[in-house]
């Protein structure tokens, strides 16, 4: 069996179909468990306090708002080689789940920033490739939303997508690439290492990190779907009209 038998539609709704309940349970077991094991069973930190817990939103929150944007683009290659609607619209349906990663890592970072920085936002290399990367969802969702023949407005947003991958890696990787500015590089990774995630935080984290990664996949396998299902009615109604 090939990959890319699942780029047909109709093998696509039957597979997603089936897959789909299964992943939305496994969502709502790993969000559960994940944010009243983060937000109820943690400690408060001895230096932030019960701020830290919004760590629980905040991180896989940003973590899934640069993975969309990544999906988006290995979508829209696919479209742009091979010519599969299914991915076209795969990357469609992912770009407003993750503007909205996008917004909640925003807005938990202002939360989180405030108390610990005494602002509520700062030009950091790394917050402000991030707000970039906002904007570029939105304007990838504008371009759809602009052109009328779809696989133009696939042709187009592909290209867009690939330029907006820079900020996605900025996003990612700002820290690395300038020593400098407020925002921490990541500390989830560094178990054993200085400064590590503490043991406590560390494994409600993971779960729901688990939990949003579920999550985008449940949003982009309906939200798939139904811009399948919309094509299908677009062309039925151009058909009517011809005949």
């Amino acid at each position: 069996m090939s990959i890319w038998e699942y780029a047909n539609p109709k093998k696509f709704m039957q597979t997603s179909g089936a897959v789909l309940p299964w992943v939305l349970a496994a969502t709502v077991l790993c969000l559960g468990v994940g944010l009243i094991w983060g937000f109820f069973f943690t400690p408060d930190d001895y230096k932030q306090g019960s701020t830290v817990k919004i760590i629980f939103i905040h991180v896989p929150a940003a973590m899934m708002a640069i993975n969309a944007w990544a999906m988006m683009l290995v979508a829209s290659l696919i479209w742009i080689i091979r010519r599969h609607h299914v991915s076209a619209l795969a990357a469609k349906a992912a770009a407003p789940v993750g503007l909205t990663f996008t917004a909640i890592a925003l807005v938990t970072g202002a939360l989180w920033g405030q108390p610990m920085w005494g602002t509520w936002w700062a030009w950091d290399p790394r917050l402000t490739s991030f707000l970039i990367l906002g904007l570029f969802y939105l304007g990838y969702m504008a371009l759809w939303s602009a052109v009328e023949n779809p696989d133009t407005a696939a042709d187009l947003t592909s290209v867009l997508c690939l330029v907006g991958s820079v900020f996605a890696v900025l996003s990612r990787y700002a820290v690395k690439f300038w020593n400098q500015g407020l925002h921490q590089d990541s500390t989830i990774l560094k178990v054993g290492e200085k400064d590590p995630l503490d043991a406590a935080y560390y494994l409600p984290l993971v779960v729901c990190i688990a939990g949003f990664v579920l999550l985008f996949v449940t949003m982009v396998l309906v939200r798939t779907r139904t811009e399948i299902r919309a094509r299908r009615l677009a062309a039925l109604l151009t058909r009517e009209r011809m005949a």
